[in-house]
């Protein structure tokens, strides 16, 4: 078993977060709802044969690259991949963190999500027409999740887990973009 391998056993409950940091956090950002906003800065590289490497904090770069298909050599997730990847971890979060905070205690989280994408204008080498919309359009999202709750409490606590999520909300309601060359 890797370390990357998820530590869990199905019906024990999941390791909780801290009730009292997570409840001094809600306050803190009812009470000062700017002291929230932050900004998040990652380093990429690129090593060539479309494999970057992007320094987050100060964790191990993360490894991304592209599958044969698209010309690389499938030494890691490609970017669309490690976005829903991102966006599968913001749900979970969520989740937990909501359900600490009404007193529920979960057993299991399992995401799983498909999207669909058009790679065929992309990189600046296909056509672009007002018919083609390079990146993911449609996202299904299915949350396998269980605990001590009704599934009525449950359902909820995964619809404000998704109505809360950062990461849903800029796949949903994008963010401004800009960009310059150094």
């Amino acid at each position: 078993m890797s370390d990357l391998t998820p530590k869990h056993n199905d019906g024990e409950v999941l390791e909780p977060i801290d009730k009292d940091k997570l409840a001094a956090l809600r306050q803190k950002n009812i009470d000062n709802p700017e002291g929230g906003r932050r900004t998040i800065k990652t380093h990429t590289e690129a090593d060539g044969y479309f494999r970057n490497y992007t320094q987050i904090r100060d964790l191990d770069p993360v490894l991304v690259s592209e599958p044969p298909a698209l010309l690389g050599d499938d030494s890691a997730p490609n970017p669309t991949d490690t976005a829903q990847a991102g966006l599968a971890a913001c749900i979970s979060v969520g989740i937990q963190a909501i359900a600490t905070h009404r007193g529920v205690n979960l057993t299991k989280i399992n995401i799983d999500i498909e999207s669909d994408i058009d790679i065929s204008p992309v990189w600046g080498v296909g056509d672009l027409t007002e018919d083609k919309r390079p990146g993911v359009s449609d996202v299904r999202v299915s949350v396998d999740l269980d605990g001590d709750a009704d599934r009525e409490t449950l359902q909820k606590i995964v619809d404000d887990a998704i109505q809360w999520s950062p990461v849903v909300n800029t796949y949903t309601r994008p963010a401004n973009l800009t960009h310059k060359l150094v």
